[in-house]
């Protein structure tokens, strides 16, 4: 037997000793007194004729130590399927546990934090702008790559047009467009708005009490995907949150939001501080913020990436429905105190944010932790960290 044959046969009885004593950890507590010595002695003579490196007594013992498992472990149905099926169950369990743990995905839905963060928007187009990457199988590889996709929204019945609320538990970034008691969805920013906020028309489509038939369109365009995030699930467990912070929070427990989900906004106010909006300007404690960065960027109403909106700067909620009368920034004469365990929480798109001007502070418990990272999609302008 050359030098070649011997590795080869050592290397065999190095995995067959691998299993047997796999077998023997994992079977131990359901084998018998004398199985437990079989599968003993054959590992014992194995581990002498591996020791050894005697060539024909290796193969002999690997012989024998295979017949042993295979005797005390006899081969099962669909052992490749249950295989796979064990390796499929810890990968789940390893995602679920990095998910809960360290870091979430999540994905952003509205346009409350633009232009930091992008929600579901659109570009109004007419159907004839559609173009061969926007025909399958390319739709779905050009969207994997950018996040946009063209849609068509079509009647699906004749009829009158009418407009519903948007029902974030439902399609969170879309509005329902009714005809004929059939719901059509369009993206949020594809509706145009009265000066009382009430939605007249689709841009570059049908205005609200049209009536259509079967077939027609409604509204075409572009749809880009909102960004997709990572949420730092373990930083907030070892520092205290900072201002400035992207955060995001469960709505459970605070009045006027829909519960049990998530929101994301900007940490702007923490524990004991008293705030009050001069717009453009954000007060803490009667002073004026510009740090961090962000925080100075949103108040001097700058400009981040060419071709995008500036920042509104900080304004107080206005006319729009007040929640909690008390603790929330409807005018600029308006104060908050936090207490000793509140955030207080705004989205960077003042105009159109429901936050804590509205609802009130965002309390401890509820804290899930900093958005870190956009992660999609890959050609956005604002893949990677976020600040």
């Amino acid at each position: 037997m050359n030098f070649f044959e011997k590795r080869k046969i050592r290397k065999q009885l190095k995995t067959v000793l691998h299993h047997a004593r796999t077998l023997r950890c994992s079977r131990e507590d359901i084998m018998n007194d004398g199985e437990r010595a079989y599968l003993d002695e054959h590992i014992a003579r194995a581990r002498e004729a591996y020791a050894a490196r005697d060539g024909e007594a290796m193969e002999a013992a690997g012989s024998a130590l295979e017949s042993c498992v295979g005797r005390l472990n006899p081969p099962k149905p669909f052992a490749g399927l249950r295989e796979n099926f064990d390796v499929l169950v810890v990968a789940i369990s390893v995602a679920m546990a990095f998910r809960a743990y360290f870091y979430q995905p999540f994905k952003i839905p509205t346009g409350s934090m633009q232009p930091t963060l992008y929600g579901i928007h659109s570009e109004a187009r007419a159907p004839s702008a559609a173009t061969l990457l926007d025909r399958q199988p390319l739709k779905f590889a050009k969207w994997l790559i950018t996040g946009e996709s063209f849609k068509t929204v079509r009647a699906k019945a004749s009829g009158t047009v009418h407009f519903m609320p948007s029902d974030s538990s439902k399609k969170p970034g879309y509005m329902p467009v009714v005809v004929a008691g059939v719901p059509h969805y369009v993206p949020n920013d594809a509706v145009e708005a009265d000066a009382y906020r009430r939605p007249v028309r689709l841009k570059g489509g049908v205005a609200n009490g049209a009536s259509v038939k079967a077939g027609e369109v409604l509204w075409s365009g572009v749809v880009i995907s909102g960004d997709f995030v990572f949420v730092n699930r373990w930083k907030w467990n070892f520092a205290h949150p900072t201002r400035g912070e992207v955060m995001v929070f469960s709505t459970t427990g605070i009045q006027a939001l829909m519960q049990g989900t998530h929101y994301i906004k900007r940490m702007t106010g923490l524990p004991n501080e008293t705030l009050q909006v001069k717009a453009p300007h954000l007060l803490v404690n009667g002073e004026a913020v510009t740090r961090p960065l962000r925080i100075g960027q949103i108040a001097r109403k700058e400009t981040v990436w060419p071709g995008h909106p500036a920042y509104a700067g900080f304004n107080p909620s206005g006319t729009r429905q007040v929640y909690l009368p008390g603790q929330s920034l409807a005018g600029e004469s308006d104060r908050v105190t936090l207490k000793a365990d509140e955030y207080y929480a705004m989205g960077d798109n003042s105009f159109n944010s429901f936050d804590s001007r509205y609802w009130g502070p965002v309390p401890e418990r509820n804290l899930l932790g900093p958005a870190t990272v956009v992660y999609w999609p890959f050609t956005s302008p604002r893949f990677g960290w976020i600040r």
